[in-house]
């Protein structure tokens, strides 16, 4: 008996949308899970209360910071905790997580802009015309001040103060 291939219908190998996840696959994200649940009950009560998170999740949040001595308690606690997440979406709470650390790309970039021109005003104080122009409300008078005060901390090897002082006017400016 003789097949003819065109009676079979074509079998597609890569075809990874129909085969559910691995059990491996499915581990890992139930740990990034619990991972991501660790990292919310670090948070002070202020932020988390920020996140609007679902109740039994923040009672459970609650509950896990509760735990002071026993280690299995807290483990089972931080199971518990990675299984609610499974019914929460991830990636809001992860963005909320990392713009509560600072670590967006945008503000890093944002506070490296701004590093670089408190340097560049040290450097050379034509920068604040640069800045007047970029901010037309700026302070010219106290830029000027913070700038001759940080000069002198730098020489006299004082606590860089004015040095501070200068990135905060320039991050209320920006």
């Amino acid at each position: 008996m003789v097949f003819s291939t065109a009676s079979f219908p074509p079998v597609h190998l890569d075809d990874d949308a129909a085969a559910p996840p691995s059990k491996t696959r499915r581990k890992r994200e139930m740990q990034a899970l619990q991972d991501l649940g660790e990292q919310l009950t670090a948070l002070p009560p202020e932020q988390l209360k920020s996140l609007s998170l679902p109740d039994a999740l923040s009672i459970a949040i609650a509950d896990a910071r509760r735990f002071a001595g026993g280690r299995e308690a807290l483990r089972r606690q931080m199971q518990y905790i990675g299984k609610l997440m499974r019914g929460v979406d991830p990636a809001p709470i992860r963005a909320r997580l990392d713009a509560l650390r600072g670590l967006a790309a945008d503000e890093i970039a944002r506070q490296h802009r701004l590093e670089h021109l408190r340097d560049e005003l040290i450097a050379d104080e034509k920068t604040i015309e640069r800045i007047v122009r970029d901010w037309p409300g700026a302070d010219i008078q106290r830029l000027r001040a913070l700038r001759r005060n940080a000069l002198k901390e730098r020489e006299q090897h004082l606590p860089p103060k004015a040095f501070r002082e200068i990135f905060k006017a320039l991050r209320e400016l920006d």
